[in-house]
C-alpha cells in the first residue's frame, strides 16, 4: 500500500512540475526524494534488514589471518559507495565494506551479528543516522536512533570488538534541495550525541563533519549531489578513518 501511495505522489509531483512554474532545480529535488523512498520501500518488502546483501560474501570469507587487524565498516550509502569511484576502499588493508544504501539504524542492528560479529573484526566503524533523519524506513526520533546505536555498541563490546562511531557527514543544497529531508540542525544534534556517547562508552569518535563542512554546509568540491561524498570527499575521510582505527586498536 505504501509503495502505491509513493508511486501516486511521484506521478503527481512530475505532473505538477509540468504544469506549474516550479524551477527544474526544485522539481528534480522532489522527484529524486520520492524515487529514493520508492526504492527503499521495494527493498523493505524483499529483505527488510538487508541480510541477503552480503550473506554469500560473509559465508565465503575466511577467518582473519593471525595478527591481522580486520575492520568492518557498517553503514549506509556513504559507506557502500566508498570504493565505487576513483577513491579506492583502503587497498591492501583487511578492511571490509558492509554498507547498504538507504539503511537506518534499526536495520543495521538486525544485521549486526551476521555482517559484523560473525566476521570477527578487531574494530567496527559505525556510520549511520542520515536516513534515520530522513525517515526512510518510518519515523525515527533522535531517542530511537540513540537506543539503536547503544544496542549496537553493547553487542560489539560483548564480543570484544572495539568501536569507532563516525559522525554524520554534512549536506548542502548546492545542487538539489537536500535539507528538506535531512535538516542540518538535526545532523548537528545527532553528531553532538554521538560525540558524547563515544566518550561515555569508551568508543572513538570519528569526526568527518568538521573536516568536510564549511559553516553548516558540505563543501561543494567534496560532493556531486550535496549528499554523498565524491572522490575528493572520500580522500578527506580516509586518513581520518585510519587515525580513528589506530586509536581504537591502541585501547
Amino acid at each position: 500500500m505504501k509503495i502505491l501511495v509513493i508511486k501516486i505522489l511521484l506521478g503527481l509531483a512530475v505532473l505538477s512540475c509540468l504544469v506549474s512554474a516550479q524551477s527544474p532545480h526544485d522539481c528534480a529535488s522532489v522527484t529524486a526524494a520520492l524515487e529514493q523512498r520508492l526504492e527503499a520501500q521495494r527493498r523493505l518488502l524483499a529483505d527488510w534488514a538487508g541480510l541477503i546483501r552480503y550473506g554469500s560474501e560473509n559465508t565465503e570469507l575466511p577467518a582473519p589471518k593471525p595478527g591481522a587487524d580486520r575492520v568492518v565498516f557498517l553503514g549506509d550509502e556513504v559507506t557502500e559507495n566508498w570504493g565505487r569511484g576513483g577513491a579506492q576502499f583502503f587497498p591492501g588493508k583487511p578492511y571490509l565494506n558492509r554498507g547498504i544504501s538507504g539503511q537506518t539504524t534499526p536495520q543495521m542492528l538486525v544485521r549486526f551479528r551476521q555482517d559484523v560479529i560473525a566476521l570477527k573484526p578487531k574494530v567496527v566503524v559505525i556510520q549511520a543516522g542520515m536516513n534515520d533523519i530522513a525517515s526512510l524506513t518510518g519515523p525515527i526520533t533522535q531517542g530511537m536512533f540513540a537506543e539503536n546505536v547503544m544496542s549496537i555498541v553493547e553487542l560489539a563490546r560483548a564480543n570484544d570488538i572495539r568501536v569507532v562511531l563516525a559522525s554524520l557527514t554534512p549536506i548542502c543544497d548546492c545542487y538539489t534541495k537536500q535539507s528538506t529531508l535531512r535538516p542540518q540542525g538535526k545532523i548537528i544534534g545527532m553528531n553532538g550525541w554521538l560525540r558524547d556517547y563515544a566518550a561515555k562508552s569508551g568508543s572513538v569518535y570519528l569526526n568527518y563533519y568538521s573536516a568536510m563542512a564549511e559553516g553548516r554546509n558540505l563543501k561543494k568540491e567534496l560532493t556531486g549531489d550535496g549528499l554523498l561524498p565524491n572522490d575528493a570527499g572520500y580522500a578527506v575521510m580516509a586518513p581520518l578513518a585510519e587515525a580513528a582505527i589506530a586509536q581504537a586498536l591502541s585501547k
